[in-house]
């Protein structure tokens, strides 16, 4: 018999764990139109808790009527698709399990937004993301991702300063759920975003323990520092901005489309716009329009008539309602939505830019500076993964260096200036790196003195070469033999070889130790960009500092500060 099954837990937001909460907090309106019933479990003064039931039936389904015109046979048939909606206080926090469509029946004012991805960045492997949905600030666009068996986070190409992601799915471990209390493994598939989505015990106690160790993990586990950023884009919680900003929404929604506000699709209705075949728009006083999408066009006429000050309050009192068929009848609605989020608005105040997306404000650029230090901080590891020699400056420039590391580390293979041909210009060359080591690792090297120009070149040249390595079958040919040759036979390269780690090894000017810190500004930016898409194509990214020779005996010392 099953001991667990997947479903879609939700927490609750500002309802005591008392029966009588629960059922104040629950739209009795919606549960009398669905005839729903509500049931007291019999043990509910020992974990309170309540069962709302729905048959949602039709006599007869929207698309009957339809069919048998196209046919030309008499087609009747019912509908039935039963819902339950369990809600229970565990240890003081209410939380809500849906059976069927009874997650409809849970007010959309109650859920917490953000408890499945808080859940997610905890206890997803960043390195098996099977799935992620992002909204990018400013565009009016979400993005979807599925990988069914998994990926790095890095190779989806988040833009961590400029996307909201919004769900996030993958594998999970170490965690003591039903399943792996029954012998069934400890890995499981969880996706999380508003809800959490993951094999729950069915058994009264067992639903309970995992809800208990859900919350543990939400409590006591950090963020895991690849999936971090996910918290890095947070609302403007600054009220004078958030009132000014509302404002300037006002006054622009009384002026004609400019193209600031445009349309988009609120989180929570992602699933349910793909399965509407009608919108039904209300703002303001009048009872309405029909559409067979939604009409943003609608929208704005309808905020331009209402008095200035009173749009964006039309907005937020306005409905937008989602049918099943064409026909709109009560029993094909699917969810009734504030009018709000179905839009997206970009304005500025001063030099600052805003965005309003699923009914709150967001600024654009925000992040940007923190997640370039965040992006160059985690490219500096503990304990790097190549060894390079010491760098004498007195008796070795760049060349030199590198054509004396072989002699020094066993292995390495010296590739500076042994170019392959450019295959966009057959005059010239590329050079694909300065060392390969025995792991097959490309290093390029620089001794960057004279500012921030050539560590600009340095991460650009390790852009290419990935490139060029990864779309040339001529250039992947050619370095293979290079590589072969100048090894003399000892390290072969497979003529399809694509590289997976890449390291910038950088000396800086004299007694200047390389930190994150010590990187040039533009340089840096310069090397997030680059370790960004290097990433998103599967390359792992390390920047390494060259140690400098210590000074001969008798020598003075020449150290000296970081600028």
């Amino acid at each position: 018999m099953a001991t667990t099954t997947k479903r879609t837990l939700y927490k609750l937001d500002g309802v005591a764990p008392t029966v009588e909460a629960m059922f104040d907090a629950l739209d009795h309106d919606q549960l009398t139109s669905l005839d729903a019933a509500i049931r007291l479990p019999e043990d509910w003064q020992t974990v309170p808790s309540l069962v709302v039931t729905s048959p949602m039936e039709k006599t007869e389904a929207s698309w009957c009527s339809d069919a048998s015109r196209s046919t030309g046979v008499e087609i009747s048939e019912p509908v039935r698709r039963p819902a339950c909606l369990h809600l229970l206080a565990v240890d003081g926090q209410v939380y809500a399990v849906g059976y069927d469509q009874g997650y409809r029946m849970i007010p959309e004012r109650l859920k917490d937004k953000r408890f499945g991805l808080s859940f997610a960045i905890r206890k997803v492997n960043p390195m098996q993301v099977q799935d992620l949905v992002s909204q990018a600030l400013g565009e009016a666009r979400t993005d979807i991702t599925l990988v069914p068996g998994g990926t790095p986070v890095l190779r989806l190409g988040v833009q961590e300063h400029a996307q909201i992601v919004r769900r996030l799915g993958g594998k999970v471990d170490g965690m003591t759920l039903t399943r792996s209390r029954s012998g069934r493994g400890n890995l499981v598939s969880a996706d999380g975003g508003c809800g959490l989505r993951l094999p729950l015990g069915i058994d009264r106690e067992d639903l309970i323990a995992d809800i208990r160790e859900v919350a543990r993990v939400c409590r006591d586990t950090a963020p895991q520092p690849a999936l971090e950023f996910v918290e890095h884009i947070v609302p403007v919680k600054d009220q004078p901005t958030r009132d000014r900003l509302d404002q300037a929404l006002d006054e622009a929604l009384g002026k004609p489309a400019d193209g600031r506000i445009a349309a988009a699709i609120p989180p929570a209705r992602w699933e349910d716009h793909s399965a509407a075949r009608a919108f039904h728009i209300k703002i303001g006083s009048r009872d309405g329009q029909r559409f067979d999408a939604f009409d943003l066009d609608y929208v704005l006429d309808r905020a331009r008539i209402q008095r200035a000050g009173q749009r964006l309050e039309a907005l937020q009192q306005g409905t937008v309602k989602l049918y099943s068929s064409h026909k709109a009848t009560p029993q094909d609605l699917i969810a009734t939505t504030e009018a709000l989020r179905w839009i997206e608005a970009s304005l500025s105040l001063g030099s600052r830019q805003f965005c309003l997306l699923d009914g709150e404000w967001y600024e654009i650029g925000a992040e940007y500076l923190d997640t370039i230090r965040s992006t160059v901080q985690r490219l500096f590891r503990s304990q790097p993964s190549v060894d390079l020699p010491p760098w004498d400056l007195d008796a070795a420039d760049e060349r030199k260096y590198n054509a004396h590391v072989p002699d020094q580390r066993r292995g390495y293979v010296c590739m500076d200036r042994k170019n392959a041909k450019n295959p966009l210009r057959t005059t010239t060359g590329i050079e694909i790196c300065d060392l390969i080591t025995p792991e097959n690792t490309l290093v390029m090297v620089k001794h960057a003195h004279g500012g921030s120009d050539a560590l600009s070149h340095l991460f650009n040249q390790g852009l290419v070469a990935v490139q060029m390595l990864r779309q040339s079958a001529e250039v992947r040919g050619q370095f293979a033999r290079r590589v072969r040759e100048e090894s003399k036979g000892r390290h072969e390269l497979p003529d399809d070889f694509t590289p997976k780690h890449v390291v910038f090894a950088i000396l800086l000017k004299r007694g200047t130790a390389l930190t994150p810190e010590t990187l040039f500004p533009f340089s840096q930016v310069a090397l997030a960009q680059a370790a960004k898409e290097l990433e998103r194509q599967g390359v792992t990214v390390e920047v390494v500092g060259i140690p400098e020779a210590a000074p001969a005996a008798g020598a003075k010392p020449r150290f000296r500060a970081a600028a």
